[in-house]
């Protein structure tokens, strides 16, 4: 469940501090675990998108919330949205 909790946690303060805000949260329950989608108002995709979670060696702007995002989430997927902005979908294993 703590993974569940920092994976929300990092994608909400992504979506505020680089995204231009929250446009909209979804969480759904699935067998296989927590599926969440976090919109937001910038179309920009993080940077090392599908990246092994690998913590970056210096903080150069960028800190450790998308790489600890790919760690502790099985999928991952950033779509550019028609209307503006973007939505980051992640599934959370909760077992």
């Amino acid at each position: 469940m703590i993974d569940l909790l920092l994976v929300v946690s990092e994608l909400v303060t992504n979506a505020v501090r680089h995204g231009g805000g929250i446009a909209g949260f979804d969480v759904t329950l699935t067998p296989e675990g927590a599926r969440l989608s976090v919109r937001d108002y910038s179309a920009a995709v993080p940077v090392g998108l599908h990246g092994p979670g690998a913590l970056p060696r210096v903080h150069e702007g960028s800190g450790y919330g998308w790489p600890l995002i790919n760690r502790l989430s099985r999928e991952v997927d950033v779509e550019r949205r028609t209307a503006g902005g973007k939505t980051i979908s992640v599934l959370v294993p909760l077992a």
